[in-house]
């Protein structure tokens, strides 16, 4: 089932940019995908990238085959890979990030081991991926809201 966050929803009735389900999905299956990649797909294909499966072993080497066959038909060119981390931090539900920690500190925001804990992988992952440098963070402040963080327990 596809799960959409407030702060992506300037994009997600066009899909224009990957949303964080979908990244979610390419981290676990250790594809690295482009954004120009990604708009070479169709809606209806990006739209099955959001609601296909990516949870269990099997699924995980379905979305990914799946993935790869659609960036070859589409570019002619093999997608990028990454490494697969066994035990990605958005599913440590225990250890906050100091990445997360340190841009939520910038807010003025701190974020309680019970509050991580209560948050979905999904929304783990998508403060993890919102605070890494580099990135354009404008949507951590809208994540740390939405995700109802801003105040303290």
């Amino acid at each position: 089932m596809a799960e959409f966050f407030q702060f992506e929803a300037d994009f997600i009735d066009s899909l224009r940019c990957i949303p964080m389900q979908v990244r979610c999905h390419l981290d676990t299956c250790g594809i690295k995908l482009k954004l120009s990649d990604w708009n070479q797909l169709t809606q209806t294909e990006r739209e099955q990238l959001v609601e296909l499966p990516c949870t269990t072993d099997r699924e995980v080497l379905i979305y990914r085959q799946h993935i790869q066959d659609l960036i070859l038909q589409r570019t002619g060119k093999a997608v990028g890979e990454l490494a697969i981390d066994p035990k990605p931090p958005w599913m440590d539900a225990h250890n906050i990030p100091e990445t997360v920690q340190t841009q939520a500190g910038e807010f003025g925001v701190t974020i309680s081991s019970t509050q991580w804990q209560q948050l979905s992988p999904l929304q783990r992952f998508a403060l993890i991926k919102l605070s890494r440098s580099g990135h354009e963070n404008r949507n951590f402040p809208r994540a740390i809201a939405e995700f109802n963080l801003s105040s303290h327990d």
